[in-house]
Order: structure tokens, then sequence, then C-alpha cells
């Protein structure tokens, strides 16, 4: 399960009247369609594709959304989170941990 990064832009928007679910969901299908129509054009944006999990993400959050499209914006998060994963650069999939105990092999073999 995805880790939800409540410090994102997308959580901390402060609305008088409560969050209109509706403006995010049209947002984000509109971000959708934008990727569909541009990856054609000049290949997957990873921003993009970061951008529509994030949105989908904080829709499956909100308490007021229907049970069926808040379960449906998670499944989708999950999907758009895989598609982020695979058109990241294989150095970048690394994490900090990993990288480090690369180096500490590399120190090893050749002591």
């Amino acid at each position: 399960m995805a880790i939800i990064d409540r410090t994102d832009p997308i959580f901390l928007t402060n609305n008088q009247h409560g969050q209109r679910p509706e403006l995010m969901l049209s947002a984000v299908l509109h971000l959708m369609s934008h990727y569909t129509a541009s990856a054609g054009e000049s290949g997957a944006c990873l921003k993009l594709a970061s951008v529509i999990e994030r949105h989908l993400k904080a829709l499956a959050s909100l308490p007021e959304l229907a049970p069926v499209l808040s379960a449906t914006c998670q499944q989708l998060s999950e999907q758009w989170a895989g598609v982020v994963e695979r058109a990241m650069p294989v150095q970048e999939k690394h994490n900090f941990l990993e990288r480090l105990m690369a180096r500490s092999r590399s120190g090893e073999q050749a002591a």
C-alpha cells in the first residue's frame, strides 16, 4: 500500500465550505485525458502521471466521497503508482538504503 504524503498541496487546500470532490474529480479527469493525448506525441510524462496519482489518493481519502467512488479512486491511484514506477529511470528506482548497500559492497570488494 502506498504512503500518502499529507504535505502535498492537494491535501493542504483550505476551503471554508468544505472540500469540493466534484472539482477534484473534474481536475483528475482532465489530467488523465491530457496524459493520454500527450503520451502518443512525446511519450509518457512522469510528472503528470505522478500528479494524477496524488489527486486520486486525495480523492480516495475524502470522507464525504461515496464508498464506491472512494474505492475506485484508491484502486486507480495504485494503478497510476505502477505507471509512475515503470516510467522512472532505473537509477531513480533505487532508494537511499539500496544505494548505501551498493556502496558498502563495492568498498568491501576493493579492500
